[in-house]
């Protein structure tokens, strides 16, 4: 049976049946069942164990106000084959929809369409579904306390002719952030010195897309970084932008 011993096994017998009563595991395998007499096989049969699903961990995020892309997870795993429903409503008495998963299995769906100035929350229902059993989370998901855009991009430090102790920094918003027309963003700055392990920040957050550093120390090399957030203060800060780095301008 299975390649193993059956001494270490608590089992029960009852006519043509075998019972294991503490399998764990190591006993996935193929079980055979012989004639005592020839050694010839009569019936086999392949065992596969596992764990019925837990609840699925769930976690939404919006990079713009366009879509909610939610993942999830399972803390346990089943060791058996698990598949998921994911659905979604508006409101606590909307039509529920479909949350289409763009690659099976992949743990992912998105919303989109949403009604923007709606106060509503949506509600997202995950089911985990395996041969043991199904487990489901519900989510209840307000816009506005999800969104996080991604960092801004193409940041850059300049010299500014004839200013040694200024620093032009430019940025564009992220591309991902759709509707800046309706939708504006504000930005936090920091920056460090060359070969220093410390940071400062900007005092005040921007509305613009370029801010003049001041007392800046000629001829050091300053790393800049900026963050960008929704202008009305939803949600959360983007993670810092990749550093972009320069130093100010120096006589000739």
């Amino acid at each position: 049976m299975n390649g193993t011993s059956a001494a270490g096994w608590t089992e029960a017998r009852e006519g043509d049946h075998l019972v294991l009563l503490n399998a764990s595991l190591a006993d996935d395998g193929e079980y055979t069942c012989h004639d005592a007499a020839t050694g010839q096989i009569l019936r086999k049969i392949y065992l596969k164990l596992g764990y019925p699903p837990d609840k699925p961990v769930v976690q939404c995020r919006s990079i713009s106000y366009a879509a909610i892309n939610c993942s999830w997870c399972l803390e346990t795993e089943t060791h058996l084959a698990t598949s998921f429903i994911s659905t979604y409503r508006h409101g606590l008495e909307g039509e529920a929809y479909e949350c289409p998963q763009s690659v099976p299995m992949a743990n992912v769906c998105s919303i989109t369409n949403l009604q923007l100035f709606s106060t509503d929350p949506y509600m997202l229902n995950v089911t985990a579904i395996n041969p043991l059993g199904t487990a489901t989370t519900l989510s209840f998901i307000f816009l506005d306390q999800i969104i996080k855009p991604d960092p801004p991009e193409d940041v850059k430090v300049s010299p500014i002719n004839k200013e040694r102790k200024k620093l032009l920094l430019t940025w564009k918003p992220p591309g991902s952030w759709l509707l800046p027309e309706y939708f504006p963003l504000k930005y936090s700055i920091k920056y460090s010195v060359d070969g220093s392990n410390n940071s400062k920040r900007v005092s005040r957050t921007i509305e613009e897309t370029s801010f003049t550093l001041t007392g800046i120390r000629p001829g050091v090399i300053y790393h800049v970084q900026v963050a960008a957030r929704d202008a009305l203060d939803n949600g959360e800060d983007s993670d810092w932008s990749l550093p972009a780095s320069g130093t100010a301008w120096a006589p000739e």
